[in-house]
């Protein structure tokens, strides 16, 4: 197969999968038990992307500046800051443990 026959496929296979949703019954939808089930799988989605993002490079893990960032960043959280200030805290945290 040429390498545009796979993402026609791949195209195709999102929409079918997009389009399924839509044949989901509204009743299943508005069920208490599937809004804690949607709430608990976006936390975890959220979760392990950052810990993926933070541990890992290439095939391999790495312990650097983005450790330090991840851990001054959930101090701001717990400390209740606004979203944009935990940002900022990150941010600068990767960047002085870079620079030192």
């Amino acid at each position: 197969m040429t390498l545009w026959a796979w993402i026609v496929l791949g195209c195709a296979a999102a929409w079918a999968i997009k389009f399924a949703g839509y044949l989901v019954p509204l009743r299943w939808l508005e069920s208490p038990r599937m809004n804690r089930v949607a709430g608990c799988l976006t936390i975890g989605l959220l979760a392990s992307l950052t810990a993926m993002n933070t541990v890992s490079a290439g095939q391999g893990l790495a312990f650097d500046a983005r450790i330090g960032a991840l851990l001054a960043a959930a101090v701001a959280l717990m400390l209740r800051l606004p979203f944009l200030l935990v940002v900022i805290v990150g941010a600068t945290a990767a960047a002085v443990i870079r620079l030192l």
